[in-house]
């Protein structure tokens, strides 16, 4: 049985998180973590994902529960996950984190713990992205330059605070990888004004905000007489929350380390084994 602790349970994916957790026979909701001056302390977890009762009391603070969880799962914000990577380094903890919007200098403090924390770093748990992820790969290896330009179109609700998505920005560097090119120098995240034609190399983004969209990613392959789209649409956060999970189990007999959901699924060993890769 896999113990399992939520970060900002309060929230849309917090809830979304502790249904997930319910819902999977393995594993057992023993935390459940909101910010310190939030009103909902002490109300019950279960009650506020709409579980019914489940005897866990929101608390205000990951050091009150450290001793009662094998894992904590994480989608909140870059700083306070860094703050959680280094409560867990301190106790021996696992976690999963699916939190985006990390600058470079906090990537690179995330990649730090590496060497003394277990953990999932993934911008999208889907068992369906990271699929396509593999897809995309194998695609622009087959496509190489021949003339097909790539262009990233991601859709999200109106709340989502960072742009592209993590997601959008994981299929940049999957398409990118293979064709020698760098999101740094070849990805395009805004067109305005007399711009002039684009250039083969580079890698478009087109992002959309509005009302409950929980997540929709195109990737286009676009040549003189054809066009390749690679699409993924999320109609749930549930799906995001089994895939957490499921890292959640996997993570249990795995050494420190950086982890994503490549490796949860056996996508990367698949993606080796590939003659072409």
């Amino acid at each position: 049985m896999t113990r399992i602790a939520i970060m900002g349970a309060a929230g849309r994916m917090g809830k979304m998180l502790i249904e997930a957790v319910n819902g999977d026979d393995s594993a057992r909701l023993t935390g459940a973590v909101v910010r310190p001056d939030s009103s909902l302390k002490g109300a019950d977890a279960g009650e506020l994902a709409g579980q019914g009762r489940l005897g866990i009391m929101l608390c205000g603070s990951l050091e009150e529960i450290v001793d009662d969880f094998d894992v904590l799962i994480d989608f909140t914000s870059p700083a306070l996950t860094l703050e959680n990577l280094a409560i867990c380094a301190r106790h021996g903890k696992r976690l999963v984190i699916g939190t985006t919007g990390f600058n470079d200098e906090q990537l690179s403090a995330l990649e730090g713990y590496a060497s003394s924390v277990p953990f999932v770093f993934a911008a999208n748990m889907s068992t369906g992205v990271n699929l396509s992820l593999n897809l995309l790969a194998t695609a622009a290896r087959a496509l190489g330059d021949a003339g097909f330009d790539i262009e990233i179109i991601e859709a999200h609700h109106r709340h989502k605070v960072d742009a592209p998505s993590g997601t959008a920005l994981m299929m940049g560097r999957a398409v990118a990888e293979p064709l020698g090119r760098d999101l740094k120098t070849d990805g395009v995240y805004q067109r305005v004004g007399q711009i002039g034609p684009r250039s083969a190399r580079e890698i478009g983004f087109s992002t959309v905000r509005g009302g409950d969209i929980v997540g929709e990613h195109t990737v286009l392959f676009a040549a003189e007489g054809e066009r390749i789209e690679i699409t993924h649409k999320a109609s749930s956060r549930l799906t995001f929350g089994r895939g957490a999970v499921r890292a959640a189990h996997w993570l249990m007999d795995q050494k420190a380390g950086h982890y994503d959901m490549q490796d949860v699924l056996g996508l990367k060993q698949a993606l080796s084994d590939d003659p072409q890769a």
